[in-house]
């Protein structure tokens, strides 16, 4: 019996070390084949930019090709769901918004925090109300006065409902800016609905419009945070209009729950040097994100966590 108990306690401790080992070979090795950048959107919008600037600048670091595939549609679960259909092995990454967190504070989500790993966060952008250039709405106290005159008549165009748009837009509405939402998936067609007159103002981040900022289509009049930019001195914040809502529309890079803790360490390390180069650097500034947005693979998951909180406070008072 004594001799069995020994065996089978080296048979334990065989597996445990083969497991041990077994992981730091597949980091060694990682990776030896195409990395799947997975975007859970269409082309063209701020979440697709960010991951061919990633694939671009972080492709020769891993000596690898990251092919970007667009998944779009359901707020990006599309593209969540396949991600998590694929293996933990490293070889899936997706982009993660906060558009698409805003789901998981709703009453039936398509998956949890426990069913991915933020591998790092790698912007955090402020949003806005846009109008047209030669909209009727001088400043953002033109806007508001007309909401709260007609409630229901003017039109938002957000990304849709159970977003961070959404979210924002609620805390508004408890101030008596109530406005109609009319969502648009694709980043186009949003953009340009308030110049066609599809919609009276623009829920969006700047950076991601800011081609038509500069040629003067669009204009902000609203920045949803606690102080001015620089950039918009003009423009007020939410916070000292008395909205006390600034969630940022962060975008991540995550994989999924289970992929090895070393390869999650090359890969948040990786991103670490892409953020850091001054392309990605200019790339933040041409966005008017926080220029100090990353956070690696150590901090990622408690910032992408205290996110959902925020959220779902948002939630419970709507």
């Amino acid at each position: 019996m004594h001799v069995s108990m020994r065996r089978f306690g080296l048979f334990l401790a065989l597996v445990a070390s083969a497991t041990l080992f077994g992981g730091n070979a597949k980091a060694a090795g990682y990776p030896d084949r195409p990395i799947e950048l997975i975007v859970p959107w269409g082309p063209g919008g701020g979440a697709d930019q960010l991951a061919r600037l990633v694939s671009k600048l972080m492709e020769p670091m891993l000596k690898q090709g990251i092919p970007v595939v667009n998944v779009p549609g359901g707020t990006g679960a599309t593209g969540m769901a396949k991600l998590l259909a694929a293996p933990a092995d490293g070889y899936s990454m997706a982009i993660y918004i906060a558009d698409s967190h805003a789901l998981l504070a709703g009453k039936h989500p398509r998956w949890s925090m426990k069913d991915i790993t933020p591998v790092a966060v790698m912007m955090k952008v402020p949003s806005f109300i846009f109008v047209k250039q030669d909209s009727r709405f001088k400043n953002w106290a033109d806007f508001a006065k007309e909401a709260k005159a007609h409630p229901g008549k003017l039109k938002v165009a957000t990304l849709g409902f159970g977003s961070v748009d959404d979210f924002s837009l609620t805390v508004l509405a408890r101030a008596g800016i109530k406005v109609v939402q009319v969502p648009f998936a694709k980043p186009s067609e949003r953009y340009v609905s308030i110049l066609g007159d599809h919609a009276d103002a623009l829920y969006e981040q700047s950076g991601d419009v800011r081609q038509f900022l500069k040629s003067k289509q669009m204009r902000p009049i609203l920045l949803f945070g606690e102080k001015r930019l620089a950039a918009f001195k003009d423009v007020p914040a939410s916070y000292e209009e008395g909205y006390k809502i600034a969630l940022p529309q962060f975008r991540s890079i995550v994989v999924r729950s289970g992929t090895p803790p070393e390869i999650v360490k090359k890969l948040s390390e990786a991103l670490a040097k892409v953020a850091a180069t001054p392309e990605y650097k200019k790339f933040l500034e041409d966005q008017l994100a926080d220029p100090n947005s990353f956070e690696d693979a150590s901090k990622a998951p408690a910032f992408v966590a205290q996110q959902l909180d925020d959220m779902k406070k948002t939630m419970a008072k709507k």
